[in-house]
């Protein structure tokens, strides 16, 4: 749920790169994590199934441990769908990086290539999950390089305020535009 959060402080920093594309960087974040919530509550159906509770004793076991590794199974599609939304969300967020002139573009193209390791992961297991388990961990590397440089560069190095003031129209803390008093 800190993904929430997260977008919001993206969109704010972003918004002065392009306000479109920071609030679809919320939208893919918002429908990713939505996702990503409901298929968790996949990973919980076999305790149901395999418990105590009224649905064990109408079940014969080998229908309650069908039901419980369809479960399994559906979590992971889960997943596979929240992780093509967090690629989009990816691209987006590289893009405005590199386009931004208070992070370094670098980190931008390697966002960008994380991103499209998500979305090939993805889309690789909803097509064909058996080669889609042969890309594991490997294409896991660029998302890791990408997002690891963003995060560091983050905390240890921070946003460059003077560029971001510029491009913002002023200093940070001020409306970029003013709004005009009614009538």
């Amino acid at each position: 749920m800190t993904n929430v959060p997260l977008a919001v402080i993206f969109y704010d920093l972003f918004k002065v790169v392009n306000r479109r594309l920071a609030l679809l960087v919320v939208v893919f974040t918002i429908v990713g994590t939505a996702v990503e919530a409901a298929g968790l509550l996949n990973q919980f159906v076999p305790l149901v199934l395999l418990g105590s509770g009224p649905y064990a004793s109408e079940l014969s076991p080998s229908q309650a441990q069908a039901l419980a590794y369809m479960s399994a199974d559906l979590a992971k599609i889960g997943y596979s769908i929240s992780s093509v939304f967090f690629g989009c969300y990816g691209v987006c967020i590289g893009y405005l990086v590199f386009r931004s002139t208070f992070l370094p573009r670098v980190i931008g193209v390697l966002l960008a290539f994380g991103a499209l390791s998500y979305l090939t992961y993805g889309v690789a297991y909803l097509l064909a999950p058996a080669f889609a388990f042969n890309l594991v961990p490997w294409i896991q590397l660029p998302s890791l390089l990408g997002e690891g440089s963003f995060c560091l560069w983050l905390l240890i190095a921070i946003v460059n305020a003077k560029r971001w003031e510029a491009r913002a129209g002023g200093p940070i803390g001020q409306r970029s535009t003013p709004i005009a008093a009614p009538a």
